[in-house]
C-alpha cells in the first residue's frame, strides 16, 4: 500500500513523536482475539481492504474463512498494526509481543485500566512499559477506521464509506466517534481515530501523523482536555506548517473552581478561558457545540479557511435575509452592501420589482429556472464577497416533489463555476438538506450547511482561521515553570511596597511613594506627603493585607495635613508601616493586569477592568504568555473597557500605546520570575489621557519560596 506524500514511514517521527504511519495506513493488520478480532476483520472486508490480513486466535485454527496463527510470534511478518482484542491482563503480553515482533503499532479494545479505578492505575503503568517505544491507541477504545484505504481496526458498526480525500476525526470518546461515523449531514470522514486513556499515544501524536496525509483537508478533534501543551503546540505548528486546519471541541468547558487565592485573577482567569486562549495562540480553531464543529469541518472541507470576512446572503423570501441578518449579529462578520456598480450589474439580471441589497431577497420570479439563477448568482459572487450563502431547504422527498427547489442549487454550483468564488448552500433545518444534495455541493466545492446560526458560527471560524494563517507563523513557545514545586515550597505574599519596586525595576510605572513609620502622631505621614504634594493615599502595609480596601487599612485622596495625620493615627492600629503615595486624579479609565500559572497550559495573564468592582464586572480577557504587542493590544480591544480607553461621551481617550507597554512589562516581571512566581495582581493600573501615561496604584504578588530558605518578611 502506497505512503502518501510527507510520510516517510520512518521509525520515530520529528522531534521524537512515534511514528503512526504505519499504524494508520498498514498494508497488514493482525486481528487478536474472539467477537471484537473476528468484527474487525468483517469490517475490513466490508470495506474493500487490499492489504493483508492475519487472525491470531490461541485455539482456532481458522477465522472468517483466514488462516489463524497461535501467537503474535507465529505470524508469518511483523503487522504493520494489530488490533488487540483481549481482555486487560492478556492484552500486556500481547503488546509485549507485538513489539518485540517490531509491529508498527497496535489499538487496545479492553476496558479496565486507569478509567476503572482500584488496581488500573497500576495496570495502565504496566500497559505503557509492556509497549515499549511502540504506538498503541488506549486502552479503552475502538480504534481506528480510514476511509481512504478501507483499513479498519474497528470492533462494530460504522457510517462511513470510502472516499478519496476528506476530514480526519480525532475522539476520546469511542461512543461519541461511533456516532460522527452516522453522520447525515455531508460531512466527508476520512479517519476516525479514538484514543481512549491515552496511555501510549495522545491527540498531540496523532495529528502530525495525520496531516501528513495530502488527502486530509481538515482535522477535527473532541478532546476532555490536553495532558501535554508542549507536545500539542508542535503539532498545531506542524498542522499550520502543512496548511491543513485544526478544529477543536472541548468537553468540560464550564469554569472550574481555582482553589483558595488572593487574587482577583485567580477566580477570573479560569482553566477553560485560558485553554480557549493558547489554542487561538497556536493558531487553533475552538468552537463550542457539535453542530458547529460538524458545519466548520464541512465548510474547510470545501476550500479551506476564508480569506475575510464579507458575507452575501441569497435568499427568495425577505423573511429569511431577516432571519440571516440577525444570526449575522455579535459574530464578526459583516454583510457589506453592494457597490452602485455591482448593484446595477445584479439589477440587470432581476425583476424590476426586485430591490437589490445584502442580504439579498431575490423572489421568486425565476423559480424553478436554473439558468436564469446561475446568471443572477453570478452577477453576486463577482462582486467578490468572501462567501456567498443561498439559503435552500429542499421539501421532504417522500411527500413532495422537489424538481422545482433543485434549479436554484444548480445555479448556485453554476456561479461557482463560472466565478472561482466560495459559496455556501445553506439549509435552515437538517431535514431541508438530504445527503445526496450534500454531496453533490461538496463535489463541486460548495459547502452544505445546516442552520443559519450554525452555518454562520462556522464562517466566522474560518475566518478566524484564514486571520491566522495570513499572520505570522505559529510559534509553539510556551512559557512554563520548571523550577520550585508547590509540595517543597511554602507561599510568601509582598508588602506592596516590596512588590511595587520589584515591578518598577522590570519598567512597570508605580506611583511616587514613602514608606513611613507609624508613629501615633501621624508626623511621618505629614512630612511625607509634604514631600510627594498632595492629594494623597495612605495605606497600612501588612503582608497580611491583601486586599486592604475590605479591610478599611487605605485611605484615598487626602487632600489636607490634618486628614493624612488622623488617618495615620487609625492605620497605625493595623500595621507599623505606612505607604504614602502620591494621588492619581486624571484617570479616565481602570484596568487589572494579574498572573496566573496552570501546570498544563502554562503561564497566563488576565486584563480586565480594575477597580474595586472587578470581580462584579467581570470584563476580562486571558493573555498565555509570552504575549505579542499585538495580542495585548487584541485582548484590551476585546474589553468593554476599551469604550473607556478610546474615548467616552466626550470624556479624552486614555494612553493605550503605555498601557500596552505597562502590561508588556509586567509580562517580563512574570516571564523573569516564573519558576518561583504564584500568583500577581496589578489593580489598578490607573490609565492617564493620551501622551499622560500610566501608573500601578496597587499590586500583590505571592512567591514560592523554597522550605530550606525558611519563611522570611
Amino acid at each position: 500500500m502506497s505512503q502518501p506524500d510527507g510520510d516517510s514511514g520512518a521509525p520515530s517521527g520529528a522531534g521524537g513523536r512515534p511514528e503512526l504511519g504505519r499504524l494508520l495506513r498498514p498494508a497488514s493488520i493482525a486481528a487478536i482475539g474472539g467477537a471484537a478480532a473476528r468484527e474487525t476483520i468483517r469490517q475490513c472486508r466490508r470495506m474493500g481492504y487490499a492489504g493483508r490480513i492475519y487472525p491470531v486466535h490461541p485455539r482456532e485454527s481458522e477465522v472468517d474463512g483466514l488462516p489463524a496463527y497461535p501467537t503474535v510470534s507465529a505470524l508469518p511478518e511483523a503487522p504493520d498494526a494489530a488490533f488487540v482484542g483481549v481482555n486487560r491482563h492478556a492484552t500486556l503480553d500481547v503488546l509485549r509481543a507485538l513489539a518485540e515482533r517490531g509491529a508498527g503499532g497496535a489499538v487496545s479494545y479492553a476496558a479496565g485500566f486507569r478509567e476503572a479505578g482500584g488496581d488500573g492505575a497500576r495496570l495502565q503503568a504496566e500497559f505503557a512499559d509492556a509497549a515499549g517505544s511502540m504506538p498503541v491507541l488506549g486502552p479503552n477504545c475502538y480504534g481506528i477506521i480510514n476511509y481512504l484505504d478501507g483499513a479498519l481496526l474497528w470492533p462494530d458498526q460504522h457510517g462511513g464509506v470510502r472516499r478519496e480525500g476528506g476530514v480526519a476525526l480525532v475522539a476520546q470518546s469511542s461512543n461519541i466517534a461511533i456516532n460522527l461515523t452516522m453522520n447525515r449531514c455531508g460531512l466527508p470522514v476520512a479517519y476516525m481515530v479514538t484514543l481512549g486513556n491515552q496511555a501510549k499515544t495522545g491527540v498531540s501524536d496523532v495529528i502530525p501523523a495525520l496531516v501528513a496525509d495530502t488527502r486530509v483537508r481538515a482535522v477535527g478533534v473532541l478532546v476532555e482536555g490536553l495532558d501535554d501543551i508542549h507536545a500539542f503546540a508542535a503539532a498545531a505548528q506542524r498542522a499550520h506548517e502543512v496548511g491543513v486546519p485544526v478544529v477543536v471541541l472541548r468537553a468540560g468547558r464550564s469554569e472550574t473552581g481555582q482553589g483558595l487565592a488572593l487574587s482577583h485573577t485567580a477566580s477570573m482567569g479560569g482553566v477553560s478561558r485560558l485553554a480557549s486562549a493558547r489554542l487561538a495562540q497556536l493558531g487553533v480553531a475552538e468552537v463550542d457545540s457539535l453542530s458547529v464543529f460538524l458545519e466548520t469541518l464541512k465548510l474547510l472541507h470545501a476550500g479551506g479557511p476564508l480569506v475575510g470576512r464579507d458575507v452575501a446572503s441569497l435568499s427568495c423570501s425577505g423573511g429569511e435575509a431577516i432571519l440571516m441578518a440577525d444570526a449575522g449579529q455579535g459574530r464578526n462578520l459583516r454583510f457589506p452592501d453592494f457597490t452602485p456598480a455591482q448593484r446595477e450589474a445584479v439589477e440587470a439580471t432581476v425583476s424590476e420589482l426586485v430591490t437589490v441589497s445584502n442580504p439579498f431577497d431575490y423572489h421568486t420570479f425565476m423559480w424553478g429556472d436554473a439558468p436564469a439563477m446561475a446568471e443572477t448568482f453570478t452577477a453576486v459572487m463577482r462582486a467578490r464577497f468572501d462567501i456567498t450563502c443561498l439559503i435552500l431547504d429542499l421539501p421532504r422527498g417522500d411527500r413532495c416533489d422537489d424538481s422545482l427547489w433543485r434549479p436554484s442549487m444548480e445555479g448556485l454550483l453554476r456561479a461557482q463555476a463560472a466565478t472561482g468564488s466560495r459559496a455556501a448552500l445553506v439549509a435552515t433545518m437538517p431535514e431541508g438538506l438530504p445527503e445526496d444534495v450534500a454531496a453533490r455541493c461538496l463535489e463541486n466545492g460548495v459547502a452544505p450547511l445546516i442552520g443559519l446560526e450554525n452555518a454562520l458560527a462556522a464562517i466566522a471560524t474560518a475566518a478566524d482561521l484564514g486571520e491566522r494563517r495570513a499572520a505570522a507563523p505559529v510559534a509553539p513557545q510556551i512559557l512554563a515553570a520548571t523550577g520550585i514545586h508547590a509540595e517543597s515550597a511554602h507561599l510568601q505574599t509582598l508588602t506592596e511596597p516590596a512588590a511595587k519596586r520589584a515591578l518598577a525595576a522590570s519598567g512597570v510605572p508605580v506611583p511616587d511613594g514613602r514608606c513611613v513609620s507609624a508613629d501615633g502622631t501621624g508626623g511621618a505621614a505629614s512630612a511625607a506627603a509634604h514631600a510627594i504634594g498632595f492629594p494623597v493615599a495612605v495605606k497600612a502595609v501588612s503582608a497580611e493585607l491583601a486586599h486592604k480596601t475590605e479591610a478599611d487599612a487605605v485611605a484615598l485622596n487626602l487632600d489636607t495635613d490634618r486628614a493624612v495625620r488622623e488617618t495615620a493615627g487609625r492605620l497605625g492600629g493595623l500595621a507599623d508601616t505606612l505607604l504614602v503615595e502620591r494621588m492619581v486624579s486624571d484617570a479616565v479609565a481602570e484596568v487589572l493586569v494579574g498572573y496566573q500559572h496552570d501546570p498544563v497550559m502554562g503561564a497566563f495573564l488576565v486584563v480586565g477592568s480594575g477597580g474595586v468592582l472587578v470581580e462584579l464586572v467581570g470584563d476580562r480577557a486571558v493573555l498565555p504568555l509570552p504575549a505579542t504587542r499585538g495580542e495585548i493590544e487584541r485582548a484590551l480591544d476585546s474589553l468593554r473597557v476599551a469604550k473607556l480607553l478610546r474615548g467616552y461621551r466626550g470624556r479624552p481617550a486614555g494612553d493605550t500605546a503605555a498601557l500596552v507597554d505597562a502590561i508588556a512589562a509586567v509580562g517580563g516581571f512574570c516571564a523573569a520570575r516564573v519558576d518561583r512566581l504564584h500568583e500577581l495582581d496589578v489593580n489598578p493600573i490607573l490609565v492617564r489621557p493620551a501622551g499622560h501615561g500610566v501608573v500601578a496604584a496597587d499590586a500583590l504578588v505571592r512567591e514560592r519560596i523554597p522550605d530550606e530558605q525558611g519563611a522570611s518578611a
